[in-house]
């Protein structure tokens, strides 16, 4: 086959019964006469419905399909982890469960990953059938934030569809909530190459959506994670040495005028504890010596131990 190509598919989910069966159709539909081969690995991230029964139905019918089910909820991170421990094809992809995502994007987004020599392509929902006020707009806010801060020029980094190299996600590790930023992850790895390509998005068409308002403000706190560890993670030290550095500076200058106006200016009986300034040089000192204390268990942690990502697995097929 002119083009073929060897794919893996990681769908993680949540309580998805209704749309499993339509989305493995779509799925093969569209990787039918382009891919030479293909696996699909459904994670199952502890559903409380009947969608493991319906992974485990469709495995045995299908020797394409891998799933894992986790002892219960976990997160989408944990879910894609799992997922992409399991990849074993040339490229990888994501797809969210809910069929919002378009599998007849995979095809093209390949080409275009392989025509253009990139790590990894995103997709970008530019037309979304959600809400105006209570997706859309906090998205394109924390879209722009995202850009800002990592400088990767990404119009939608949470867009569920998304193709790898398979070295790719084999080199990153998503934890936490950091799905959202694995664009970012891959290039502080050295994976710089990271295209776009325009996707159809669909409006949903069982259940409801499992991410709350919440998500945002998670996000935002992850991305300035994001920025911290770039900037610092290889060295802590460089962060919390020059604020400590700082306060105790002043804190040692606010003493050392302290004792000389004793001395020689202020000879009255007032003591030192008395003065406003005693109380500044006392705290400036304590919290640089924290934050001190903070640069070396830094470099500690560091240099002895790793992330690990931790999750219970109830079944695999």
């Amino acid at each position: 086959m002119q083009n073929a190509f060897e794919l893996s598919v990681v769908i993680p989910l949540l309580n998805e019964e209704e749309s499993l069966d339509s989305l493995f159709k779509w799925i093969v539909k569209a990787l039918e006469g382009k891919a030479s081969s293909y696996e699909l690995i459904f994670i199952d991230d502890g559903s409380t419905d009947g969608s493991w029964d319906i992974i485990k139905s469709l495995a045995q019918q299908h020797k394409e399909i891998k799933g894992i089910r986790f002892a219960r909820n976990y997160g989408k991170s944990q879910a894609l982890h799992a997922g992409f421990k399991l990849a074993e094809k040339e490229f990888v992809a994501t797809l969210d469960a809910d069929l919002q995502d378009s599998p007849e994007e995979l095809p093209e987004m390949i080409q275009n990953l392989k025509n253009n020599d990139l790590d990894l392509i995103s997709g970008w929902k530019k037309k979304r059938f959600d809400s105006i006020l209570f997706k859309n707009l906090p998205s394109k806010l924390f879209n722009w934030a995202a850009r800002r801060v990592s400088g990767i020029k990404l119009n939608d980094f949470n867009c569920g569809i998304k193709v790898y190299r398979q070295e790719v996600i084999k080199s990153i590790d998503v934890h936490g909530e950091m799905h959202r930023y694995i664009p970012v992850l891959a290039s502080q790895e050295g994976y710089h190459k990271i295209g776009e390509q325009i996707v159809q998005h669909q409006a949903r068409q069982y259940g409801k959506t499992k991410f709350g308002a919440d998500r945002f403000f998670k996000g935002f706190l992850d991305l300035i994670t994001l920025w911290f560890i770039n900037r610092f993670g290889k060295r802590p030290m460089h962060f919390f040495g020059l604020w400590g550095s700082i306060m105790l500076l002043f804190g040692f200058g606010f003493t050392l005028f302290l004792g000389i106006d004793k001395l020689y200016f202020d000879t009255n009986a007032r003591l030192i504890t008395e003065r406003p300034e005693f109380y500044i040089a006392l705290t400036l000192m304590l919290l640089g010596s924290q934050f001190f204390i903070a640069g070396f268990l830094g470099e500690m942690v560091l240099r002895n131990t790793r992330l690990t990502n931790r999750y219970t697995v109830k079944e695999n097929i």
